[in-house]
This record gives C-alpha cells, sequence and structure tokens, in this order.
C-alpha cells in the first residue's frame, strides 16, 4: 500500500520540475514552520509585556525631580502637564493659606508692636514697712542713686557719685536740725562729697505737728523700688506716696509716744519718664514738746 503511495505521488504532476517531496517531508516542513510561527509570536508577545511593565513602573515610581528632567532643561515645572487640584484644606492649614502666594511661600510674619507711649504706661504703686537692718550698705542697696543726709550737719547730703539724680529733696515744713545718735549704722564707698563711710548714725529731724519731709523719685518707665530710712521721737508719723501723673496712693503710719523708732519704708512703682514719685513724711501727731520725724538716706534700684 506504501508502495502504491509512493508510485503514485512520483507520477503526479503536483511539481513542474520533476519528483517533489514526499507528504512525510511536507509535514515536517509544515510543523517546523508553524513551531518557528509560535516561537516568534511568543518572542513578540513577551517583549509587548516587558515593555508595558517598565512603563507602568516608571509612571508610579518617578518623582516631580525626574518628570522635571524628562522636561527637558529651560521647562519651566509643570508645563504640558494638567494642572490638578489640591485637596481643600480645613482648620490651621486653611487659615495659614493666602491668595496670591506661590508654592512653599510663608505669609511675611507681622511687626513686632511698637513700645507704647510714655503716656500709656499703666501707673504701680506700692508700699510696705519693716524694721531697718543694723547696718545699710547704700552702695548695695542703692545702684541707680542713694542719697544720706546728716553727716555734714544740715548742710547738703551726701549722694552717690555718678548716680542718676533721680532722688530729689524737695524741702518740708519745719527747720531741720541734724543728731548723731541714730539706732542703726549707714554705710557706702561711690559717695560725693565724702567718698565712702564705714557706719556713720547721723541723721536730720524737724519738729513740731505738721513739720516733716517732701522728697521726690523722678520715674523712667521701668518698675523701680525706692527704700526709705526715717524714724520719729515721741510722735505719731505718717507717710504719703503717690504719683504726679495721679493713679494709686498709699499711706502708711509709724507710731511711739514715748522714745524713738525708726523704719525702712519700701516704695515699689511704675512712672512715665518725667513723671515722678512723691513722698511726704510729716508729724501727724506729737506726744510731747520735742516730737518729731526724721530721715537718715534714700536708696533707688
Amino acid at each position: 500500500m506504501a508502495e502504491e503511495d509512493r508510485t503514485r505521488f512520483a507520477g503526479s504532476p503536483s511539481s513542474p520540475y520533476g519528483q517533489g517531496p514526499t507528504r512525510s517531508a511536507l509535514r515536517r516542513i509544515a510543523r517546523a514552520r508553524q513551531r518557528r510561527r509560535w516561537i516568534m509570536e511568543t518572542l513578540a508577545a513577551v517583549a509587548c509585556l516587558a515593555a508595558l511593565a517598565a512603563y507602568l513602573g516608571t509612571e508610579q515610581h518617578a518623582g516631580p525631580r525626574q518628570q522635571e528632567r524628562a522636561a527637558g532643561p529651560g521647562t519651566a515645572p509643570g508645563a504640558g502637564r494638567p494642572a490638578v487640584p489640591s485637596p481643600q484644606r480645613s482648620g490651621a492649614d486653611a487659615a495659614a493659606a493666602s491668595p496670591g502666594l506661590r508654592p512653599r511661600q510663608r505669609p511675611p510674619s507681622p511687626s513686632a508692636s511698637p513700645s507704647p507711649p510714655p503716656s500709656a504706661i499703666e501707673p504701680v504703686l506700692t508700699l510696705s514697712q519693716a524694721d531697718v537692718p543694723a547696718r545699710v550698705d547704700l552702695s548695695a542697696a542703692g545702684p541707680v542713686d542713694w542719697v544720706h543726709w546728716g553727716l555734714l550737719g544740715t548742710e547738703p547730703p551726701v549722694r552717690k557719685r555718678n548716680g542718676s539724680g533721680a532722688i530729689r529733696d524737695e524741702g518740708g515744713r519745719g527747720t531741720r536740725e541734724s543728731y548723731s545718735n541714730n539706732p542703726e549704722a549707714y554705710a557706702w564707698r561711690d559717695g560725693s562729697p565724702v567718698e565712702s563711710a564705714s557706719g556713720t548714725m547721723s541723721g536730720v529731724y524737724t519738729c513740731g505737728r505738721g513739720s516733716g519731709f517732701t522728697l521726690a523719685v523722678t520715674g523712667d518707665g521701668v518698675p523701680r523700688t525706692v527704700r526709705l530710712y526715717a524714724g520719729l521721737w515721741m510722735a505719731r508719723g505718717r507717710l504719703d506716696a503717690r504719683l504726679s501723673t495721679g493713679g494709686p496712693t498709699s499711706t502708711v503710719r509709724l507710731e511711739d509716744p514715748h522714745t524713738q523708732h525708726t523704719a525702712e519704708f519700701t516704695v515699689r512703682f511704675r512712672a512715665p519718664r518725667g513723671a515722678r514719685l512723691l513722698l511726704t513724711w510729716t508729724v501727724e501727731e506729737s506726744f510731747g514738746d520735742g516730737g518729731n520725724v526724721s530721715v537718715q538716706a534714700v536708696a533707688l534700684r
């Protein structure tokens, strides 16, 4: 039968050039061509898949800098790309955003508030009293200014050398007398016209009801502390503190009907530059012919 097929095929006029290939050879050639076609199609499909995967990976992981480099030099960031609306902000972020600002630009910080004018400074005034230390160092107690009375009699007092000059003696009623038996001692090392003292017990006093001393301390707009060292003999003394610009006032009293008594009066105040703290120390009541009030020193810090 196979021999018959070969004979029959050999006489077939399928090839004009003579006897052609057998059917088995043709089938092998067809199968080989089919395999080559499948291999080419498979390779093409794999190449397409690889290209697609590379493209998708580039789109997902490329950052803004890579996109800008891809746009080429001289191209403005974002050129050629559709604008994507930013999500709606809320709360503090929405309040921080300002129209017309470029991305990452911060609104200008507000300028510092100007200092209030001197007239806008709120006045402060407090007054308290305590015992006087056995020894008072005026150079330490009054780094800004200090004054001491009595060392030179009733002559002008000793002042802090190169002090601010804020403490002023405004006089007062009565005749002043000096004395040198004060219970406490006063020292300094930066005075004028007496440069130093190791412990003087001097002071000045004035007798009679209504007599006394008036002192002033000039303000400079910042909180200040004044210490007044004063005393009395057989009297009730009254200390009034007020500001020349008005506002708060304060009063304290010190009394001893039999003998001498001293006190450290502390005044804390704040007043506009040029305004003054006014202190009036007077005999409110005399308990004998010699009832009086005295002052020894004032210190400012």
